[in-house]
């Protein structure tokens, strides 16, 4: 990771990951079904799916740890099978599962993987970025999930790679953790580190990535940006507000943009189009009525996510 400052590189237009109709079967199961998609130099880009949609099959294979059946893939100009060893030297990864020896320290760890590199970034400066600084004499096995997690990312990070595949990143951390390591990961990029995300959080990917790949059934449906793929839902609008005075349903239901209405003890939910906010509130304020505590729902990337593979949903999507 270079550690100096550098400018966030969303608009490279340069390529550094290209995977052409990928295939990937295990006997008769197809994993991977004709794949195809780009990383931009300097991106986020995110890799979303159901359990068995075939996400971590394919950066697998974009690693190099597993045989393509067909297909393409470079990664910054390089076979990940036939170029592996040269590969390892540009690329970082973060498996979805992975264990250190309990004894291990933290810093015994780095010292050790920064060995396996020709120019790795110092240690000792990557634990003060992430954080860890006061944890180099620390055992693996005394570090909360957090700090595991800081760990695995600065394994990922200590041989300077210029792109870095992490998958499932936040599993299993609680909310703060999770959006401690979000904020990590964006100042990964901004110093110019390329990014693959796997990830079954919605939120996640909508935070992160500035685009994503959704699979479903080994088959990519969708590529673009979070918020153009949930431009894409066609989901109504859901307010939701208390008024600070009572009124007759009729008032809004009356409305063109106005599909439905239900209250919840004080609370009024109006469902309706995408001009529904608007005469909302526009009729509740001829009326003197204002509409406190007020929530406005749209779609989003869990949206899309649903109506381009017709799956199941609460939020995140299986991780595998």
């Amino acid at each position: 990771m270079r550690l100096g400052p550098g400018m966030r590189q969303t608009n490279a237009v340069g390529a550094v990951i290209e995977v052409r109709n990928l295939h990937k079967r295990y006997g008769q199961t197809v994993a991977v079904d004709d794949v195809s998609f780009e990383v931009r130099e300097g991106e986020i880009f995110g890799i979303l799916g159901r359990n068995g949609a075939g996400k971590t099959t394919t950066v697998e294979c974009v690693e190099g740890l597993r045989a393509a059946d067909q297909g393409e893939i470079s990664v910054l100009g390089l076979d990940p099978r036939r170029d592996r060893a040269e590969l390892t030297q540009a690329l970082g990864v973060q498996l979805q599962e992975s264990q250190l020896p309990d004894r291990l320290k933290v810093g015994e760890a780095l010292d050790l993987y920064s060995s396996f590199y020709r120019d790795p970034a110092d240690w000792r400066e990557l634990l003060e970025v992430l954080g860890l600084a006061d944890k180099a004499g620390t055992a693996f096995r005394k570090l909360s999930g957090g700090q595991k997690q800081r760990l695995s990312i600065a394994l990922a990070l200590v041989g300077n790679p210029r792109v870095a595949v992490l998958d499932e990143l936040t599993t299993g951390l609680d909310p703060q953790a999770r959006r401690d390591t979000w904020e990590l990961i964006e100042s990964v990029r901004d110093r110019g580190v390329t990014i693959v995300l796997v990830s079954h959080f919605m939120e996640e990917a909508e935070r992160l990535c500035d685009r994503v790949a959704l699979i479903d059934k080994g088959k990519v449906v969708a590529i673009d940006t979070p918020a153009a793929l949930a431009e894409r839902a066609e989901t109504e609008q859901r307010i939701q507000f208390r008024p600070s005075a009572p009124f007759e349903d009729t008032l809004l239901t009356s409305l063109p943009s106005v599909t439905g209405l239900t209250r919840r003890g004080e609370m009024v939910v109006v469902t309706g189009d995408s001009d529904a906010l608007l005469e909302v509130i526009t009729t509740l304020s001829a009326h003197a009525i204002k509409p406190r505590q007020l929530r406005v729902d749209q779609g989003n990337l869990e949206d899309a996510f649903l109506e381009l593979t017709g799956g199941h949903a609460e939020g995140e999507v299986a991780a595998r």
